[in-house]
């Protein structure tokens, strides 16, 4: 059975080239465009691994993931932060990796494998 990815970010194009990329190297997906939706995408979809922008509407991606690591079934749930602001490594310090804008997408590949075990 393939892995599941969640896409978090609030723009369009980010999340269906990151979706496409995934889909191509055989990954199920889900996202969400904000941390109110994502919480509610985890839950119905569980997720392995969730792709994480931070400054987004309604809710920043690290009040996002704080709420969504405090359900036991997802408080060691892998998160790649993928962010155009600057200190994104601080962001949420149990990140298994921080990548800024733009991006190759053969890197983010490489760490979703490595995070997953693969």
């Amino acid at each position: 059975m393939p892995k599941k990815i969640m896409v978090v970010d609030d723009d369009p194009d980010i999340v269906d080239y990151l979706v496409n990329v995934f889909e191509d190297h055989n990954y199920e997906t889900c996202r969400a465009s904000d941390g109110v939706s994502a919480f509610d995408v985890a839950l119905t979809e569980k997720p392995d691994l969730i792709t994480l922008d931070i400054e987004m509407p309604h809710e920043w991606g690290p009040r996002f993931y704080r709420r969504l690591t405090n359900e036991d079934e997802f408080k060691d749930i892998p998160v790649i932060v993928i962010s155009g602001l600057s200190g994104i490594h601080l962001a949420i310090r149990r990140a298994v990796a921080t990548i800024k804008k733009p991006f190759d997408p053969t890197d983010v590949i490489q760490i979703v494998r490595e995070a997953l075990g693969e």
